[in-house]
């Protein structure tokens, strides 16, 4: 008898054991879950002298779309006077779709920027973000490199090439730009970067196999199309995908571009100004 109530308790032991190990990881992942709803988005779409794509609209409905159906507030600008301290106190993160060339004014707004980075804040670049401030040194470190050339318009193929990163859950492990795209290629490419997908330049067409060769080297089949990194105190996720504006209709496109926002915001916390050393817009990096 005494035997069967020990075993009897052994297996209740066991039994509350596993339940309680299961609550602590149902807990721990609800905890690590962002809340969007209290995060705070600025989207921002000026452009400087130049090239300025038709996308830019789309782009824009479709990231106020996420927010209303996930619970995040979204403001909107092409005013560069929003890039004051105490403004962009309120952003969890800011989105700068499509931009390109100059998007400042004047440097205290970029050291606004530099410094809201430093603080801790979050920073998601679409499309053609790597063809932004092409002039500013550490813009480009905090992008991961600058705009070198892109291939022609056309259908091509990306690879995932880190299936495990929260950012490509879902997403085909290869996927089709089934409704053509640019093939972007970045120069003074920063060594911090982690590449989560690339282009698959065997699936280019042979127009410009010249350029393509020059401006891939030293990758060989594989080139980096979206990356994440952690640079200056700032939470940085860049994806060089989405010329097309039907894309912003598209929902595997948009699922993307929405776990990017929540990856941005799992690793963004409370701002913390004392952490914002920058006295100008080019103060050295503190490694």
């Amino acid at each position: 008898m005494n035997t069967l109530i020990f075993k009897s308790n052994c297996r209740r032991l066991l039994l509350s054991l596993l339940v309680s190990v299961l609550c602590f990881s149902g807990l721990t992942a609800k905890e690590k879950e962002p809340k969007l709803k209290n995060v705070k988005v600025l989207v921002y779409t000026k452009n400087g002298k130049g090239y300025v794509h038709d996308n830019i609209p789309s782009a824009v409905q479709s990231i106020q779309k996420l927010g209303k159906d996930n619970g995040f507030k979204v403001d909107v600008s092409d005013d560069p006077g929003v890039y004051t301290e105490e403004n962009l106190k309120q952003y969890t993160m800011l989105v700068f779709t499509s931009t390109n060339n100059d998007v400042f004014d004047t440097d205290a707004q970029r050291l606004a920027f530099r410094r809201y980075i430093q603080a801790g804040g979050g920073f998601i670049g679409i499309h053609s973000v790597t063809g932004t401030e092409r002039k500013w040194t550490w813009f480009k470190q905090m992008l991961g490199g600058t705009f070198a050339w892109h291939a022609k318009n056309q259908k091509f193929k990306v690879k995932v090439i880190d299936p495990s990163h929260v950012t490509m859950k879902g997403l085909p492990l290869v996927w089709e730009r089934s409704f053509g795209d640019e093939c972007y290629f970045t120069k003074e490419l920063y060594p911090g970067i982690k590449v989560t997908m690339a282009h698959d330049l065997t699936t280019l067409d042979s127009r410009d196999p010249e350029k393509i060769a020059q401006f891939s080297s030293p990758f060989k089949d594989l080139y980096p199309a979206v990356w994440y990194q952690k640079f200056d105190g700032g939470n940085i996720w860049i994806s060089t995908l989405g010329h097309n504006k039907e894309y912003y209709q598209e929902p595997v496109f948009m699922k993307h571009i929405l776990q990017g926002i929540k990856f941005v915001a799992a690793e963004t916390k409370k701002l913390d100004y004392s952490k914002a050393y920058a006295d100008s817009r080019d103060t050295p990096v503190r490694y």
